[in-house]
């Protein structure tokens, strides 16, 4: 930079940044930052009608006074008006009080909304962690719905329970997941069951069967779904499925068709996220001896023909090993 203020000196700033390639904005960006810009900065000159100093302290001092240290400053210019008095501005009493830090915050109560921690569940196997929800499904006329609940379990994406009813009620979900409960053999402080705040899964009836059970509860946060992503995936495969009607003609129709939809999901299935077994398969401990034949198939075919494969023996999709609802971020 300072071969080309000796060389502008010389044969000018345009012709020195051209022969040494340099922009000439980047020459006077230096210039200005040295000190050495033609165009001076000057300072903001006082405003000709701006308030004298005392007059500011005696607005100041008139704000923080006792009549008026709680109102705002569009309440004492109204007052001061009604009073036949006008000293300033309403602007420019916010701008007074602004010099000052911390005098102009919000003075109303505000909303103390508690923090709520992030649910961290891990499952390395079935029976550890379930996650349940509850879902609409639409009725035969504009405004009526029937209300599917459902248990799966996060780790072999297995349905453990489910039920179709007219309404969300807390009675209804205690009945299913005790019965979910039963059936699978769960012992005292085997399982924990995840839920979003809905007021079934926040209910003390629900709350004291689970703590009658030993089994653990959790919540997931207000308005987060990534919290509860295994049952809301779950819903989607249901409701995108190809013979999901528009809507149900009678609750009956609703019970047949997730009759006939979960044992398909459970038993014929093939989950990508648990190595594109069904969820049965792995939950009731299936899935190794199907991962060794899926081996088998794959090595002999790699024997036929190696070319195919590039000289690479190829193998199964890996079976889960683990399945995290907010898994921790390690970096």
């Amino acid at each position: 930079m300072t071969s080309v203020k000796e060389l502008s000196r010389s044969i000018g700033k345009k012709a020195a940044c051209e022969a040494l390639q340099m922009p000439r904005a980047y020459f006077y960006r230096h210039l200005q930052s040295d000190g050495q810009s033609k165009a001076s900065v000057s300072t903001r000159p006082v405003p000709p009608l701006a308030l004298e100093p005392q007059e500011k302290s005696a607005v100041k001092d008139l704000l923080h006074s006792d009549r008026f240290c709680d109102k705002t400053p569009h309440t004492v210019y109204a007052e001061l008006l009604d009073e036949g008095r006008y000293i300033c501005s309403v602007s420019t009493m916010y701008r007074i009080l602004r010099q000052e830090h911390g005098c102009v915050p919000e003075r109303r109560k505000q909303v103390n909304r508690p923090k709520y921690s992030k649910p961290e569940l891990l499952a390395t196997g079935p029976n550890q962690v379930w996650s349940w929800d509850i879902t609409k499904l639409k009725g035969p006329a504009k405004w009526t719905y029937f209300y599917l609940y459902v248990v799966i379990d996060i780790y072999s994406r297995c349905v453990v329970g489910w039920m179709v009813a007219h309404c969300e009620q807390q009675a209804l979900a205690k009945r299913l997941i005790g019965e979910s409960c039963e059936k699978q053999s769960i012992e005292p402080g085997q399982l924990t069951i995840h839920a979003d705040r809905g007021s079934s899964m926040t209910s003390k009836a629900v709350a004291h069967l689970l703590a009658d059970l030993g089994v653990t509860k959790t919540h997931s946060r207000p308005y987060v779904s990534n919290d509860n992503p295994y049952s809301e995936a779950q819903f989607k495969t249901l409701k995108y499925s190809p013979r999901f009607p528009e809507r149900f003609g009678s609750i009956q129709d609703a019970r047949a068709f997730c009759r006939h939809f979960f044992s398909w999901y459970n038993k014929e299935h093939r989950h990508s996220g648990i190595g594109l077994m069904t969820p049965e398969q792995v939950h009731y401990g299936r899935a190794e001896a199907v991962y060794d034949r899926r081996s088998d198939t794959l090595s002999q075919a790699f024997e036929r023909h190696p070319k195919r494969f590039k000289g690479r023996k190829p193998t199964p999709p890996d079976l889960p090993r683990e399945a995290w609802i907010n898994k921790p971020n390690t970096d």
